[in-house]
């Protein structure tokens, strides 16, 4: 890639006052409240992607929120390259955590990130990210080296699982037909060691009510008389495991795929000091499935993992009340072998069964999704692989991921085509959290590496054909 880095160098700034812009507007997909800014950053995106070079833009509408489309086909005896990427953005909740405003975009150095880090909910999960390849495209056409076709899919529900994706591409088949996905919703080991997402988990989700009393009651007067929903969901959650942390719902781990002993040994020799991540997270040990390491339980193992609890009274002061209702969401993280569907009708039958009869329980399924693995014989990895290389000190290192992303097995069964996730995000990013941020550094190589990308995709498939 000619004069890439001298193209960045002359644009940075540039670059990170439109991130900036982008970062500013707070389109969080899981509160109705903010579908006026959901409309507002799609046009926003729509718009740079123009601006970057891109034609035939669409603002495509689903179900739900909008789809922005764009392309640059430049040979249809060229391979084409989707990339994928959502605009939409976590809840900045709980917003008294947050260090400076999570839509008030801050550029501050820390100690990971001395050339500096902006702080900004969506700043790494995904705009800064999805941002990267706008950028790289810019680049591309601007200098006239783009070696094969492009087209975008840049989504606005990937925050609340995509729901409304699944039918929406499977009416856009032809629109979105490609040979390669291409995404940056993952992330990276380090700013020295770079690695690739060889797999995503894949996702069971499921909220609980549990309803007692047809009222709320004095807890002193019938207290002890009349089953307590929080008392009985709390009971109900702690049988979800056991004293090894094994989950215990009857034919959960059926179709589990057990890695090898070489597989876990190939796992074992990516960099990582548990006190290190300890220290991170000021923990004072680990915690997870017996006879598993850290490494593996984060990423190639199921989980089950309650992510909120509620009910009665939590406002200040003391109400001693007796609620009649309680409430929890509960998510499932699968790996290759289980199917979302049979894990949350299992999950469900295993849950009611433990109510007792003084409560009526309610298993309400959210969203779902398979988990997927990149074969590392793949043209996508390879060119991956090669892009890394060519702009980062050390080979990258394949790296399976605890995260989900629901929408890529539906990728690889619609479009029958590999995802390539080329994330350069790191851990302590703290996506989904209080004070989510993104290094400069890890803005300006992605930009940087991504033309890499299409460079060796192009070559290789070539090559193969």
């Amino acid at each position: 890639m000619k004069n890439i880095n001298q193209y960045i160098s002359n644009h940075k700034e540039r670059f990170l006052n439109e991130l900036i812009e982008l970062l500013k507007i707070p389109s969080i997909s899981a509160d109705s409240n903010y579908k006026p800014q959901i409309l507002q950053t799609a046009e926003h995106v729509s718009n740079a992607l123009a601006e970057a070079g891109c034609e035939n833009i669409q603002i495509l509408s689903t179900k739900g929120n909008p789809v922005v489309y764009a392309d640059k086909m430049i040979d249809p005896n060229l391979p084409t390259v989707l990339v994928y990427g959502h605009y939409d953005v976590q809840p900045a909740d709980p917003i008294e955590l947050w260090d400076t405003p999570a839509f008030e975009p801050t550029i501050k150095k820390t100690e990971i990130h001395p050339e500096g880090a902006i702080f900004a909910r969506g700043a790494c999960d995904d705009k800064g990210q999805m941002f990267m390849h706008i950028k790289a495209i810019e680049f591309l056409i601007a200098t006239n080296q783009l070696p094969c076709n492009v087209k975008f899919m840049i989504e606005g529900e990937e925050e609340i699982g995509s729901p409304s994706l699944a039918p929406f591409i499977k009416e856009h088949v032809e629109l979105f037909k490609n040979d390669v996905i291409l995404i940056s919703d993952t992330g990276m080991i380090s700013n020295q060691q770079p690695s690739i997402t060889t797999g995503l988990r894949g996702l069971s989700y499921v909220e609980i009510e549990v309803t007692g009393p047809n009222r709320d009651l004095h807890s002193g007067f019938y207290g002890g008389a009349v089953a307590n929903p929080i008392n009985i969901l709390s009971q109900m959650i702690a049988k979800l495991h056991d004293k090894n942390n094994h989950i215990t719902i009857p034919g959960f781990y059926d179709d589990v795929y057990e890695l090898s002993e070489e597989e876990r040994t190939e796992m074992a020799k990516a960099p990582f000091e548990q006190k290190d991540y300890n220290k991170a997270l000021n923990i004072e040990e680990e915690w997870g499935e017996k006879s598993f390491s850290t490494l593996e339980r984060s990423t190639v193992r199921p989980t089950l993992d309650v992510n909120g609890i509620w009910g009665g009274y939590i406002g200040e002061g003391a109400k001693t009340v007796l609620p009649s209702k309680a409430f929890a969401k509960i998510s499932m993280r699968l790996v290759p072998g289980q199917d979302p569907d049979k894990i949350t009708q299992l999950f469900t039958d295993y849950f009611m069964s433990l109510a007792p009869k003084s409560v009526k329980v309610v298993v309400k399924p959210h969203h779902g999704g398979k988990a997927y693995r990149t074969p590392l014989d793949s043209t996508g990895y390879q060119a991956a692989y090669k892009a890394y290389a060519e702009t980062f000190t050390n080979t990258p290192i394949p790296q399976p991921s605890g995260g989900s992303i629901p929408i890529v097995s539906l990728f690889s069964e619609v479009f029958k085509s590999h995802t390539i996730l080329m994330g350069f995000g790191l851990n302590s990013d703290a996506i989904h959290s209080p004070n989510e941020h993104y290094g400069l550094f890890n803005f300006y190589k992605g930009i940087e590496t991504i033309p890499y990308f299409y460079q060796y995709f192009t070559e290789i498939h070539q090559q193969n054909a």
